[in-house]
């Protein structure tokens, strides 16, 4: 296991190759794979991409992230200017069936509410508002209601899973009970967790995926 200070470092590093952070003032702090982020930056993109550039380094278990959003002066939008611009970002989203999701701005925080057929149209919602100047946050609790008629079949989930060569699948159960997949076990990244997440979203039929895997980063 790599020690606090490696994991620390490891993450500044990671934090400090993307671009878009190279010049944000983030603070890292490890202990046992648990790693808090703290400071402050000018956007929510910014925000989102610190989280995600440390969920990918290995060694990382859990992310507490206390990153503040300080908004530049130019950079603050009413909430009413907000809801116009995430309008304006819909409408360049063909796959996004904006007609069926409901978009509230509160003291410039999103909520993103709705149906919709497909998990990855909710996750391209999120992504056509995170990029925004003036957000917070997004609170995204769009139902994911399927028209199809199929049972979900474990084997093919299985299968699925086993088919991606990212994800060391001996160690990863997956239970179905109606609409509802669950996936408990362990896996050695982040990146896999979320992963063997999409995979099983990917299944016909899916209303609600649970995905308890357990991050248990093993260096050799």
């Amino acid at each position: 296991m790599k020690s606090n200070e490696e994991l620390q470092k490891n993450v500044v590093d990671a934090i400090n190759w993307e671009p878009l952070l190279q010049a944000a003032e983030i603070g890292v702090m490890a202990d046992d794979g648990v790693v808090t982020l703290s400071g402050s930056v000018n956007t929510y993109a910014k925000k989102a991409e610190a989280e995600q550039a440390t969920k990918n380094v290995a060694g990382v278990k859990t992310v507490v992230d206390a990153i503040e959003i300080v908004f530049n002066t130019k950079d603050i939008k009413t909430d009413a200017e907000i809801t116009d611009a995430i309008e304006n970002a819909f409408k360049w989203h063909w796959d996004i069936p904006t007609e069926k999701v409901m978009v509230s701005v509160e003291n410039s925080w999103v909520f993103l509410s709705g149906d919709l057929e497909w998990n990855y149209q909710k996750e391209f919602a999120e992504s056509a508002v995170i990029n925004l100047i003036g957000i917070k946050g997004i609170t995204n609790t769009i139902n994911i209601i399927t028209s199809t008629k199929d049972k979900i079949e474990k084997e093919d989930i299985e299968i699925a899973i086993e088919r991606n060569g990212t994800i060391n699948n001996k160690n990863i159960c997956i239970s179905v009970l109606k609409n509802v997949v669950t996936l408990t076990g362990n896996v050695d990244s982040w990146y896999q967790k979320s992963e063997a997440g999409r995979i099983a979203w990917n299944a016909p039929g899916v209303h609600q995926v649970n995905n308890d895997l357990y991050v248990d980063f093993d260096e050799l």
